[in-house]
């Protein structure tokens, strides 16, 4: 399939952290690829690596835009989970 490709690695401060948006993420993997891409997730320790397959550079910006998005939010849920459990301690 792939002409075109891209791979983001996102690195975190903790194991932890990367398992909790993997898993938050991963949900997606499958539902929202179509003919045009295909995403894979792999994560090792602290670091998440997405590779991005598309036929073309523009299911490539569209999947790239998508998966920056997901992983912002939930970066963005995690940090406001934090938040939460810090100010009841």
């Amino acid at each position: 399939m792939s002409s075109h490709g891209a791979t983001l690695e996102f690195d975190y401060d903790s194991t932890s952290r990367a398992r909790l948006v993997a898993d938050s993420v991963a949900r997606e993997i499958g539902e929202i690829d179509d003919e045009r891409s295909r995403t894979t997730i792999d994560r090792t320790g602290a670091t998440i690596v997405l590779e991005i397959d598309a036929e073309d550079v523009v299911a490539l910006r569209a999947a790239l835009n998508t998966w920056f998005s997901l992983v912002d939010v939930a970066e963005r849920t995690a940090e406001v989970g934090d938040a939460v459990v810090s100010e009841r301690d």
